[in-house]
C-alpha cells in the first residue's frame, strides 16, 4: 500500500506540503516511458523513507520568500 511508503517518507520530511511537491517533481523528472507512474511514485517514496534528513529539504528564509513572491 502507499500509505506504507507516505509514513516513512514523512518522518524524513515532516512538511507534507514540502514531501508533495518534491515528490510529484521526482516522478515527472524520473519516470521512464511505457511504464506506469504509480510504480515511479512508489520508487520514489521508498527513496524518501531510506535516505537521511538533510539541510536541503529545508529553504532559507529568504529563498522561500521569493517563492512565495514568484508564485
Amino acid at each position: 500500500m502507499r500509505s506504507d511508503l507516505v509514513y516513512p517518507a514523512v518522518r524524513k520530511v515532516p512538511n507534507r506540503y514540502l514531501l508533495c511537491q518534491v515528490a510529484s517533481k521526482a516522478t515527472r523528472k524520473f519516470h521512464r516511458p511505457n511504464t506506469r507512474v504509480q510504480d515511479t511514485m512508489n520508487q520514489i517514496l521508498e527513496k524518501f523513507g531510506q535516505a537521511e534528513a538533510q539541510g536541503w529539504m529545508s529553504a532559507p528564509p529568504a529563498l522561500a520568500r521569493l517563492e512565495r513572491q514568484a508564485a
